[in-house]
């Protein structure tokens, strides 16, 4: 049973895996985190009498009996948190002693995301948005230059009617929006913009990471951190002009729905693809490193997106080149339809850390303290050491996907039930703050019809922007157009010029 043995011993800092670099949930001088340094690996010397393996690429021990690793041999990875579902402390010395204007700042944060995404979520279906890929969507660069007929896409009878009548006034959709609770998904559903992802339960990860984060570390997203940039203070009108790609949009109307970037708050824009951020997170780092930068760059991705191989090449990348990074994962439990189950068979995603090397630890995202304290540490070890860790925070999805997916047809109501009533961050960060008498129900009354008002205004004038003009499909791209390029935009002028009046160009900036 020596293999057995040997792997046992896990959870202990001296021998076995616990060299490749588990964050402990011991107490060791730093609130729930180990400071033990991961043994970095270097050939060992021996005599020729030492009947000892030097094998450059391992560190093990012989053994005489053949055996095969099993493995479920390893207890599940304990989950570090600092508050149970009540809010309270559990452990006084974990508590970070947060001041109250900065809990404060979690919780607005939280909530605002909330109301945020439900209004945008419930406003989802009327082709306000995406007016080059919906109206003009034959002539994306580089893909082809065949325009449409009229008949095709740009007759009257096929145009989405921009000027139409809501389906609901704002100030009624803003009546029938509730907060902090998980939207009645089927309801409302107006249609004024073509797609959205919510941030429903995860808001703990987003809030609890950033916050220990410093104003300058690199954020690389993967599509649900909005959380992030809402407590960097990016605008809601931002946020807003990005889903409906109006003028005020950085990405000029050419960018997916929430597919938020913002260089003044190193925020990389989110690209569609699954796990291309996290090969890129960590060529960053890499340069932060070599430049001295004295910040980190955090990578954030889904428990589903650890599948890919981007993600292989991204830790080991990392953990070779001792890069200044933060691998931040949320498993929300589902990729997509996939739960956990059907997508790997060993304990989630902080035990593959230790076979590259790097220190990992699992906290459970739905306390916005623990995640806070883990954040902290990994990013104080990570510029100090030149290292990378991983984080996995436990989290649950209480959204659908996207407004694209139907999470009814492979999960129940009452699962989504339970997360919301029983296990939601923003309720244990409410009964934190009330604890304390940071906060009671005169002020949850106000901040709710505020944070309605202030999400409500930026909506309508998002609304009330012209879209950008269509000849922005075609810059940006290349310091010098090349010729099969202006060749589509020469097409695109003609094709206008003969059917514009099958267009809604008075919509779209001159």
């Amino acid at each position: 049973m020596a293999l057995s043995a040997g792997v046992g011993r896990v959870w202990r800092p001296r021998r076995g895996w616990g060299q490749a670099g588990f964050l402990l949930l011991q107490r060791r001088g730093v609130r729930g985190l180990a400071i033990s340094h991961p043994q970095r690996q270097q050939q060992q010397h021996f005599s020729s009498l030492d009947d000892k393996p030097q094998f450059p690429g391992a560190s093990a021990e012989f053994v005489d009996k053949l055996e095969f690793i099993q493995p479920n041999v390893i207890s599940g990875i304990p989950i570090y948190r600092v508050m149970d579902r009540q809010g309270q402390i559990l452990n006084p010395s974990e508590d970070p002693h947060l001041p109250q204007e900065k809990v404060l700042k979690f919780y607005k944060s939280m909530t605002l995301l909330n109301t945020m995404d439900r209004i945008l979520y419930e406003s989802q279906r009327q082709d306000h948005i995406w007016p080059f890929l919906s109206i003009l969507s034959p002539i994306p660069c580089g893909l082809g230059s065949s325009l449409p007929s009229p008949q095709s896409h740009a007759s009257p009878g096929h145009l989405p009617n921009l000027t139409q009548a809501r389906l609901l006034p704002a100030p009624a959709l803003a009546a029938q929006t509730g907060l902090w609770n998980p939207p009645g998904m089927d309801l409302v559903r107006a249609g004024r913009i073509s797609f959205y992802m919510t941030n429903y339960g995860e808001e703990g990860t987003h809030v609890g990471s950033a916050a220990a984060l410093d104003n300058t570390d690199l954020v690389f997203g993967q599509y649900r951190e909005a959380g992030v940039l809402m407590y960097r203070d990016y605008p809601l009108e931002q946020f807003m002009a990005q889903c409906y790609g109006n003028v005020n949009d950085p990405g000029k109307g050419r960018q997916m729905p929430v597919h938020y970037g913002c260089k003044e708050r190193h925020f990389v824009t989110i690209s569609s693809p699954l796990a291309t951020q996290i090969p890129q997170a960590v060529g960053a780092a890499y340069a932060a490193k070599r430049a001295n930068a004295n910040r980190i760059v955090i990578c954030y991705f889904g428990e589903g997106a650890a599948s890919e191989g981007d993600a292989h090449a991204g830790f080991n990348f990392a953990a070779t080149l001792e890069c200044p990074i933060i691998f931040f994962c949320r498993n929300n439990g589902y990729a997509i339809s996939t739960p956990t189950s059907e997508q790997y068979r060993g304990d989630g995603i902080a035990a593959r850390g230790p076979g590259y090397g790097i220190l990992s630890i699992r906290v459970d995202g739905n306390d916005v303290f623990a995640v806070y304290n883990a954040t902290k540490e990994a990013r104080r070890r990570a510029v100090a050491e030149n290292q990378p860790f991983l984080i996995e925070a436990m989290t649950y999805r209480i959204g659908h996907h996207s407004t694209s997916d139907d999470s009814s047809a492979y999960r129940s109501v009452d699962e989504v039930n339970y997360w919301d009533k029983q296990d939601h961050p923003i309720s244990r960060l409410r009964h934190y703050m009330q604890s304390r008498g940071w906060w009671d129900d005169e002020q949850e009354k106000a901040w709710r019809k505020q944070s309605r008002k202030k999400v409500m205004e930026a909506f309508e004038e998002a609304e009330r922007k012209l879209k950008p003009n269509p000849s922005l499909l075609f810059s940006d791209v290349y310091q010098e157009m090349p010729a099969q390029l202006r060749k589509q935009q020469e097409s695109l002028t003609r094709h206008l010029q003969t059917y514009g009046e099958h267009y809604p160009l008075d919509h779209f900036e001159k």
